[in-house]
């Protein structure tokens, strides 16, 4: 089976080592046999190193060239090193480490305005680099997406999926129903430009309409075209939980995927949702590891949260109501003829999240709501929670969290050497602006399930190597000068349920791609991403 990206990974490994050699020589001047001049344009000294390959804290100076890391020196290498840098940092006292790569945001729509695209919720998390096109929503058009990003500027950089649920949308609309041989040569043709315009792979999100329509066959069939460009496959499983095929038999569909396709898998925020899956979390992991023996690559990221978020339709209206267009939709919410049949459904959905309260607004027009629970807002309107829900999904988007997790399912994945830290960011929910400072005190701090070092990688490095980033993610020179500094005791999350758009706290210094763009918690109002891939 494939292994991660292992020919992208092989080129540009030797681009990366021809790239150091130049560097070090072109930055290196007045040399002899006693010390080596290095000019360079920023050195980070005396900090607590974690390179990300190393889980070990290691003393160490960082020399930064332009956009590039161009000098890598331990404290007793220094002393025969001079390094004249125009800016020096002092980091003592403060962790350095790669900047963090989130390989599950929804943060396109902020990137591209005009207010927002600074990403400073993610910079302030010490993320660098943050992944788009998640749960089968990428863009279709990946070069005219990239070109728009960076010419309005972006604060991060930035990586795309193409969409499973795009393509899918572009070529057959809304429909419930199966792909035809010709509407799978028109899908397979829009991938496969995606990829060659710089897609990192191909997510699909087989649970949400219009994803979950598709046969597994349909998505085997533009995985191969992603594969074909050492892309992933990146999915929300059709089922979390027992929505309709099961937890255990959606992580079977994803590894069937893998293995027809000969693509790496990674499962997007893997949990198991909902009392009837609590525990699953064991044989889930024992599928995912009986199918990596056998040469399946396959990797999974997790955000540190007991709720989940998505929207109230999508948390509890069955997939069939929502076929064809929003007044389809509408229609068969007022059908008399099918009341019995869907309320039924949406009552069960409701007990599978865990009831109506455990269903929180987190975000609607209607600002009264925000905050409350179904069940609350039922009793506000005199309605059973099944009315409710029918009549707000009419009345605009509803952003729900739904708490429906197990502290030990999400444990259980959080230890898995192949499982990453990811945020799933959206509005309403604290885990866009505090998933990696939440992940670091609960779990590092407190629970210590992870050591400093394991956090780090599995938040930089680890990430780095799903997507084929050979050039980022670890503190190496020749690689991308994305580097944060922290303060161990202050790296909190302030973000929470009543307050979720609050900037964490203790991310000291960012630079991206060599340029400070935070210095003393302070942003310094400069866009220096760039879209990679």
């Amino acid at each position: 089976m494939k292994k991660i990206n292992q020919g992208l990974l092989m080129a540009k490994g030797l681009l990366i080592a021809a790239t150091s050699v130049m560097l070090l020589t072109a930055c290196s001047a007045d040399k002899d046999e006693q010390t080596i001049a290095l000019k360079a344009d920023l050195l980070i000294k005396n900090g607590t190193v974690y390179t990300g390959d190393n889980l070990q804290p290691q003393t160490l100076d960082i020399a930064i060239c332009g956009q590039v890391i161009c000098g890598v020196f331990a404290t007793d290498e220094r002393k025969t090193n001079t390094v004249n840098a125009k800016k020096i940092i002092d980091a003592k006292g403060k962790i350095v480490s790669p900047g963090f790569i989130d390989p599950h945001t929804h943060s396109l729509a902020e990137l591209r305005s005009k207010d927002k695209n600074h990403n400073l919720n993610y910079l302030t998390q010490g993320v660098t680099t943050v992944v788009n096109g998640n749960d089968g929503e990428g863009p279709v058009d990946i070069v005219g997406t990239a070109n728009a990003l960076e010419a309005n500027g972006i604060g991060t950089n930035v990586a795309l999926f193409v969409g499973h649920g795009s393509v899918r949308q572009q070529v057959m609309g809304r429909e419930r129903r199966i792909a035809t041989d010709a509407e799978l040569v028109e899908m397979s043709a829009l991938v496969e430009k995606a990829m060659q315009d710089g897609a990192v792979g191909l997510s699909s999100g087989l649970y949400y309409v219009p994803g979950s329509y598709a046969n597994t066959e349909e998505v085997i069939t533009l995985a191969k075209v992603a594969s074909k460009y050492n892309g992933i496959y990146d999915t929300h499983l059709r089922d979390e939980s027992t929505f309709n095929i099961g937890f255990l038999a959606a992580i079977d569909e994803a590894i069937e995927v893998a293995e027809q396709a000969d693509i790496h898998l990674h499962l997007a925020h893997i949990k198991a949702l909902g009392v009837d899956v609590w525990g699953q979390s064991e044989p889930a992991i024992a599928k995912v590891e009986a199918a990596q023996e056998r040469g399946v690559s396959i990797s999974a990221d997790q955000y540190p949260w007991l709720a989940s978020g998505t929207k109230l339709h999508s948390a509890v209206m069955p997939k069939w109501v929502m076929a064809d267009s929003e007044t389809a939709f509408h229609q068969r919410l007022n059908d008399a003829t099918l009341a019995e049949k869907l309320n039924a459904q949406i009552s069960e959905n409701i007990r599978r999240r865990g009831g109506p309260e455990s269903l929180l607004v987190t975000a609607f027009k209607d600002k009264a709501l925000v905050g409350l629970n179904l069940q609350q807002i039922a009793e506000q309107r005199n309605l059973t929670p099944v009315d409710t829900a029918k009549q707000l999904v009419q009345e605009g988007a509803v952003r729900v969290a739904s708490f429906n997790m197990s502290p030990a399912d999400v444990e259980r994945f959080m230890v898995k050497p192949w499982v990453v830290t990811s945020s799933d960011g959206t509005n309403g929910h604290p885990r866009k602006f505090a998933s990696f400072p939440q992940k670091y005190q609960d779990y590092v701090v407190n629970k210590k399930l992870l050591t400093v070092g394991e956090f780090i990688a599995r938040s930089s490095t680890e990430t780095a190597k799903i997507f084929g980033f050979t050039d980022r993610g670890t503190i190496k020179t020749g690689y991308k000068a994305d580097v944060i500094i922290f303060d161990a005791k202050k790296f909190v999350p302030k973000a929470n349920f009543s307050q979720w758009n609050v900037y964490s706290q203790g991310i000291d210094t960012v630079v991206l791609n060599g340029e400070i763009v935070v210095e003393n918690e302070v942003y310094q109002d400069k866009l220096a991403g760039k879209f990679i891939h």
